[in-house]
């Protein structure tokens, strides 16, 4: 079930990079900046990530990457999603995350799954991450 919602962030792509087949279909790798809330503590986070297009449009990706709060403390993530194409250059990407952290502020992401909506349009972010209970 759905929990509540534990962070919201706007980013920007900062790096793109397009991949070789290797017999799974295009790919890339995208770099996002994103500025926001987790566990109502301001972040930074950086995400890269590798999408792959899938026969029927669909995009499978998996990532990683680490947040920073403004005292300094960190976590690191990983994540699964896919993706569906929603209109030119735009992407709704729906996924799960898992952190680690020693952070206080942010220990309670660990041991939970996080699930992820993520919108991209022209290299801009926007998402929503929620507590799956």
């Amino acid at each position: 079930m759905l929990g509540e919602q534990i962070g919201e962030f706007t980013g920007q792509a900062i790096s793109t990079r397009v991949l070789e087949d290797i017999g799974l279909g295009p790919r890339s790798e995208v770099t996002d900046h994103q500025v926001g809330t987790l566990c109502g503590v301001q972040v930074d986070v950086t995400v890269t990530y590798v999408g792959t297009i899938r026969p029927g449009g669909t995009v499978a990706g998996s990532g990683n990457g680490f947040v920073v709060t403004a005292s300094g403390q960190t976590a690191t993530f990983t994540g699964r999603g896919v993706g569906r194409f929603t209109g030119p250059g735009q992407l709704a990407w729906r996924g799960a995350l898992f952190y680690e952290t020693t952070s206080d502020e942010l220990s309670s992401l660990n041991g939970i799954a996080v699930l992820f909506e993520y919108e991209v349009a022209d290299g801009k972010s926007e998402g929503r991450l929620s507590e799956w209970k």
